[in-house]
Formats: structure tokens, sequence, C-alpha cells
């Protein structure tokens, strides 16, 4: 009976902290100044679209309870001084908050590790013994793997959107090039530059060049804290090379064209690679289709061989 009850006591527990966090907290001064602080310094000042949600995919009700989840879990993060700096730059780019990454990760976690006791069960009804300590240990393997696992789906999707973004980078400099070649100066060339398409990647630049008119500071200051908040360098070595050459229109039109065209020349490498990859994969695939196709067609006269020699 101690297992069980060691079970039920966990199960009971993790119920408990459950309902605490669905309850509307309190949060203090420095709590409050802390969110304030935090959405000031992100500069999230626009309207996200269903592209950029973090719940998009989820019915109307899934969406009211995870955002009121992870609106509990951003007041407990600025609380406990949770800063998630490993995944901060990733979930900048995404456009989620910490409070929606935590709420993701505790419910996935949850529902792995309902899932233990369910397993253990089903196989407990085909007829297969098991330990009564089976469940809770299968339960907290998975609840692991589960709190994990939106971690991994993180980097891909902030990997992924990065690249987005380095193509995007090489047309804005191609086309603050042309605008610049115009007779434009260089902040209304970068402004003029980022109004042509309404693609998440050039909306954020825009919305980032019109923040900086806001605050005061320069475009070129606004793109190098933006490339630093996402984790890219291409956006930082920009801010780098428009501060030196900010009041020489010819230089920077050459310098400009010649990144648009590094990135271009990056850009088309990496693709290529990864079609390479690809390509070894599928050849993979297609070997091991080969051997299990060979090892059908022999099996039949291997055993009947086996079976002569053994008589």
């Amino acid at each position: 009976m101690v297992w069980p009850m060691l079970t039920g006591g966990l199960v009971g527990l993790g119920v408990y902290v459950f309902v605490r966090m669905l309850l509307r907290p309190r949060p203090g001064v420095a709590a409050l100044v802390a969110r304030i602080d935090a959405g000031s310094r992100s500069m999230k000042t626009h309207t996200l679209s269903e592209y950029d949600s973090s719940f998009a995919d989820m019915s109307r009700r899934g969406r009211t309870v995870m955002t009121a989840l992870a609106d509990r879990f951003e007041v407990l993060a600025a609380q406990r001084g949770w800063q998630m700096s490993r995944h901060r730059a990733d979930l900048t780019i995404l456009n989620r908050s910490v409070g929606a990454m935590l709420a993701l990760k505790v419910v996935s976690g949850t529902i792995m590790l309902l899932v233990g006791p369910l397993v253990w069960g089903a196989l407990r009804l085909g007829g297969l013994e098991l330990g009564p300590a089976m469940p809770l240990g299968l339960g907290l393997l998975l609840g692991l793997l589960g709190f994990f696992l939106p971690d991994l789906s993180l980097r891909a999707e902030a990997d992924q959107r990065r690249r987005e973004f380095r193509r995007t980078v090489g047309i804005f400099l191609d086309l603050v090039s042309m605008n610049l070649a115009g007779g434009r100066g260089l902040p209304e060339a970068l402004l003029a530059a980022s109004s042509v398409s309404d693609h998440w990647s050039v909306v954020r630049i825009r919305q980032t060049l019109a923040n900086a008119r806001l605050f005061g500071t320069t475009p070129w200051e606004a793109l190098g804290q933006l490339g630093k908040e996402i984790g890219l360098e291409e956006l930082e070595s920009l801010s780098g090379a428009l501060v030196l050459a900010a009041d020489d229109g010819a230089k920077i039109r050459q310098s400009l064209a010649a990144r648009a065209t590094t990135m271009r020349r990056k850009a088309l490498s990496e693709a290529e690679g990864d079609e390479g990859e690809r390509s070894q994969s599928m050849l993979i695939a297609q070997m091991l289709l080969v051997v299990a196709f060979l090892v059908y067609l022999a099996y039949p006269a291997l055993t009947a061989l086996m079976t002569e020699q053994a008589i």
C-alpha cells in the first residue's frame, strides 16, 4: 500500500499546485515594476497576428485558458526573478512571453505525467503483470520528457525564423541601397525600405524603426538592439556599419550592396547544404528499403534451407 499512497499523494500535490496557479495572484509593487520594465525593454508595442500568437493552433476556449495560465506564470516569473536567459532570444524572435513558455511546459509535462498511469492500466487490462511502482516511475519519466519537449520545439522554430529573417535582411539592404541612390537620406531610406511588405520580419523592422523615432534613438541603434534581442548577428554588424558610415552616402551604398550580396551567397550555400543533407537522408532510406526487400525475398529460402539441415 505504500506505493499507491505515495502516488496518490503526488497526484494530489500536483492538483493543488495547479489550482493555486489558476487562482488570481496578488502581485506586489516589485512584481509590477519588473513587468513594466520588461515590457519597455522588449519594446513590444505592436499587435500580434494569429501567426505570431503562442496558442494560435488551439481552440478559442483553449486559448483563453492558456492565456490566463500564461499571465499567472508571467507574474510568478516577475516575482521570482526568472529571466530564462538561455531562451530569451528564441522567445523574442517568436514574440512569445516567458509566461506562455512556462505555461506550455507545465501543461505538456502534466499531460505526459497522466499518460503513465493510463499506459500502466492499459497494460494491466491486456494481461501484463506490472508492479505498483511502475505507474509512478513511468509517469515521472514521461512528465520530465513532456516538460522539456517545448524547449526543443522552441529552438527549432526560432532557428527557422532566423533563417527567414536573414533572407529578409539581405533584401532589405538592397532596398536601402536603392533608396540611397535615389537621393534619400539614411533614416528615410531605412524607413522607406521597411514599408514595402507586410511580411512578419519586415513588419518587425518597420516597428523597430518607428519605435526608435518615438524613443529618440537612432535607427541603427534600434536595429542593433533588435539584432541583440533576437540573436541575429547580421543586424548587429549592420548597426555597427551604419554607425561608422552614417554621414557618407556613397560608401554606405557600396557597403550595403556588398553585404546584401554576401548574405545572398551565404543563404544559397546554406540552402545547398540543406538539400545535400536531404539527398543523403533519402539515399539512406532507399538503401534501407532495398535491404529490407532483399531480406524479405531471402527469408523463405533461408528458412527452408535451415529446416532441411535440421531434418
